[in-house]
């Protein structure tokens, strides 16, 4: 049906009526029919631009928003993406890039992204049981996947659409996206070979992720083709207090067997390595070496002497989102999968 075909409805227009706004109120503002506010307000391709334009330029003004209930007895979904993040995650600025990034792929979409708390205190199954079992959602994206994450047991047997950031071990195929950890940790690990370090230590994430072993894996295979010796860090990790991380760098450097080349799996991680070695006297990018990665420009504001490897949490947003609602709109989730390649720009 195109939009010559809907007989205007005449009422007067342009009177902002009292009350809670609904379709019906846009409906008397313009003068068209309920069902074209409906498909103007879910951008329908049929119609023409500027009536879509217009109708979602007066739902704004006048603070219109879609009765959820209605929505989702009527059509059986809510229009709504949740994102299950943790407030560090916020601090860090990942939340940030990463809706960002989510917010350009449903633009254009009648969807709207919800975010839902994952609270240290509480287990990472109950948001993600919660939006389910209240279908307070059509998707949901969630991070820090561990290999056999029961949160995703969950999902697939639920038969509920979503996308993890990181991958998992589970032989049931499921959407992910995720950042090449194993060849970003083996390309440090050349990186400082090349600037003459005979020993790197990383420290890393929880022992429990998925991406703890990827990184892992890359040092391992970087040190053997290399012909150098490693280590992990121990007692802390990248989630310690970063005075904890400063203080094992500041005592490991005065043993004799102290690493000279550092890779870095966060920027604060790398701000705690970078801080602990300055406190012993090294001077990074000349008597000690640092590979970090890097989510921000800010890193190389405040320490140039680091060499850096951009991940791209705006494009993990943006593909997160893309694939989410690819899977919303029918796709199965095997096979849905992006995997974002390191890109080695060395300063020199």
């Amino acid at each position: 049906m195109s939009e010559d075909d809907v007989t205007p409805i005449v009422r007067k227009r342009g009177v902002k009526p009292s009350g809670k706004p609904t379709l019906k109120t846009i409906a008397t503002m313009t003068g068209l029919a309920v069902t074209t506010i409906s498909r103007a307000l879910n951008n329908a391709p049929e119609l023409a631009q500027d009536t879509r334009d217009r109708v979602q330029k007066i739902a704004a003004e006048i603070g219109y928003l879609p009765d959820r209930a209605a929505l989702r007895l009527k059509t059986g979904r809510t229009n709504v993406i949740s994102l299950v993040l943790e407030p560090d995650e916020q601090i860090y600025g990942f939340g940030s890039s990463i809706v960002t990034g989510l917010a350009e792929a449903m633009r254009d979409t009648a969807y709207h992204l919800v975010i839902m708390p994952q609270f240290r205190n509480a287990q990472p199954m109950e948001p993600i049981r919660h939006i389910v079992r209240n279908r307070m959602a059509d998707g949901v994206i969630f991070s820090k996947v561990e290999p056999f994450d029961e949160r995703i047991r969950f999902l697939i047997d639920s038969d509920f659409p979503f996308v993890s950031h990181g991958q998992s071990s589970w032989p049931d195929g499921h959407a992910w996206v995720d950042f090449d950890n194993e060849t970003y940790a083996h390309g440090a690990v050349k990186r400082l070979v090349q600037k003459g370090c005979k020993k790197v230590s990383i420290v890393l994430p929880d022992s429990a992720l998925s991406y703890t072993e990827h990184l892992k894996n890359g040092i391992i295979r970087g040190a053997a083709e290399m012909g150098i010796a490693y280590e992990f860090a121990a007692d802390v990790n990248i989630n310690s207090p970063t005075d904890a991380i400063r203080n094992y760098i500041v005592k490991r450097a005065k043993r004799p067997d102290a690493p000279d080349g550092y890779i870095c799996a966060s920027e604060i991680s790398a701000l705690a390595v970078i801080g602990g070695l300055t406190d012993t006297g090294k001077i990074v990018g000349k008597t000690a070496f640092v590979v970090a990665k890097q989510a921000s420009p800010l890193f190389d504001q405040f320490q140039p002497g680091a060499d850096t490897v951009h991940e791209d949490f705006v494009d993990a947003g943006r593909n997160l989102g893309t694939l989410l609602l690819r899977q919303i709109n029918g796709e199965a989730g095997e096979g849905l999968s992006y995997l974002a390649e390191p890109k080695f720009e060395w300063k020199d």
